[in-house]
């Protein structure tokens, strides 16, 4: 996972928690848990764009 050891991410982890505290990181683990799947819908909808596009320049290539 992106070079990262257990020891490494044991160390981001703790100072997460020194910076937001135990109380906010639900809150935080939400909010980057919707902009994940935020950016993989608009990923997702860039790759229908580009296939639709692709296959109507197909189409104009056979007419």
């Amino acid at each position: 996972m992106f070079g990262l050891g257990y020891q490494e991410l044991l160390i981001i982890l703790v100072i997460v928690l020194i910076l937001f505290g135990a109380n906010r990181l639900p809150e935080l683990a939400r909010s980057l848990g919707s902009s994940v799947k935020e950016f993989k819908k608009g990923v997702n909808e860039a790759k229908a764009e580009d296939t639709t596009a692709a296959a109507s320049k197909e189409e104009e290539k056979k007419v």
